[in-house]
């Protein structure tokens, strides 16, 4: 949304909680911002998760014309509760008519009906962050039995269902595109945000680690884009280079002709996925974080060093449930090696993807230059804003309520 690595906004420790004040920085400007700036009418539709303890953090004051979602990062597919509070709007305005309703679907329903509605002598962004398929493991029991029967695993069934009905939305919103003349002068991306969490029916195997580290399956992300103007040529084509998810703001303001603001981290990767050509990036950082002690990982080329603990979860997790790691822990792992706070670790990510073979005693005028690199950036990085929580934040303060208007 920023074009900015989280550890350059303070945003780098964990998730921002729904009790804390803290969002978004508002000095930044976002990507709908920008693209108002050129003629786009702008929607978002789904999880925000940027903030909202004030209503200047929320998508309305942040270049969304129209808003239909959540504020927080996690809540029931089905009442749209997230423990002791509501948290579902419409723009700025609570929503209680949609309870019970499965998300899916009202996110379906309003992006095709902002298609329908919209007026088209003015470009269209359109932002679906899906709650799909987040926890809780929460579907249909019809999509389940549809598509999921020869899944054993309960969890894994349901999640199963859950990419089932997401599938089925996605696929509803571009037969509407098309029915109104859209597609042929559209890009669609489609991408994900970390790695699948193993302790809810996520698998990353056969990379390493999980959602919430470092290692490349809580970090490597597949995604797809289509358009029939500017990438029919490329169908069905792989495309390996280097990209970080702040790439797609400066991407996005390279297709529609926009400024891309200065100092972001994010480079356009445009001419690289239309041309086939190598990616201009050939660096970035995973994260780095100093609560409660200093971790960070780099990739420079072909190698990737992490300093530090990379998370909870340091295992190759083939199937999630079967069989107990430790005592009171239902995750099957395989020759787990859980690193020091102190720890140096070098790997050959292109030769060894799934990070089993540390190889920093073999190379190391490699890990020499890799550690300079991120000494160097540590000294960008900014602390982290991630302060406790606000008992001013209680939805029972707002008529049950999670909002703005508590700092």
């Amino acid at each position: 949304m920023s074009g900015y690595f989280p550890f350059h906004i303070g945003l780098q420790h964990l998730v921002i909680r729904g009790q804390q004040r803290v969002g978004l920085p508002t000095n930044l400007t976002t990507l709908p911002e920008q693209l108002k700036k050129v003629g786009y009418a702008t929607h978002a539709i789904g999880k925000w998760h940027l903030g909202f303890c004030s209503v200047k953090y929320t998508p309305t004051y942040r270049g969304f014309d129209t808003f239909l979602g959540y504020l927080n990062g996690v809540e029931d597919y089905y009442t749209h509760y997230m423990d002791n509070g509501l948290d579902f709007r419409k723009n700025e305005t609570v929503d209680r008519e949609d309870s019970g309703i499965y998300s899916a679907y009202l996110y379906a329903n309003r992006a095709m009906d902002i298609v329908r509605a919209h007026d088209k002598s003015k470009p269209l962004f359109l932002y679906l962050p899906f709650q799909s398929v987040h926890e809780p493991l929460q579907v249909p029991p019809q999509y389940e039995d549809r598509y999921c029967s020869q899944t054993s695993n309960h969890d894994r069934k349901t999640k199963c269902g859950m990419v089932a009905i997401m599938d089925e939305a996605i696929g509803n919103i571009t037969q509407v595109l098309e029915a109104e003349g859209y597609m042929d002068n559209s890009l669609l991306i489609f991408t994900t945000d970390n790695g699948g969490p193993v302790w809810h029916a996520g698998i990353n195997w056969p990379l390493r680690g999980a959602k919430a580290t470092l290692w490349e399956g809580g970090t490597r992300g597949a995604g797809f884009l289509y358009s029939k103007k500017y990438l029919g040529h490329r169908a069905g084509q792989v495309h390996e280079g280097m990209m970080h998810a702040v790439d797609w703001f400066p991407t996005i303001m390279s297709l529609v002709g926009g400024k891309i603001p200065d100092g972001m981290d994010g480079v356009s990767q445009w001419e690289s996925l239309v041309n086939g050509s190598p990616s201009p990036r050939t660096e970035f950082v995973y994260n780095m974080d100093d609560i409660p002690q200093f971790s960070a990982a780099i990739r420079s080329g072909d190698w990737k060093l992490i300093q530090g603990v990379p998370g909870s979860y340091n295992g190759w997790y083939p199937v999630p449930g079967v069989a107990a790691r430790t005592e009171g822990d239902g995750f099957q792992t395989v020759d787990e090696n859980v690193p020091g706070p102190n720890d140096l670790q070098l790997y050959n990510v292109k030769e060894d993807p799934t990070e089993r073979n540390d190889v920093k005693n073999k190379f190391p005028d490699v890990l020499a230059k890799m550690k300079a690199r991120l000494d160097q950036w540590r000294q960008t990085m900014v602390p982290a804003n991630f302060p406790p929580d606000d008992p001013a934040s209680n939805p029972d303060l707002f008529n049950g309520v999670w909002g703005p208007g508590w700092c």
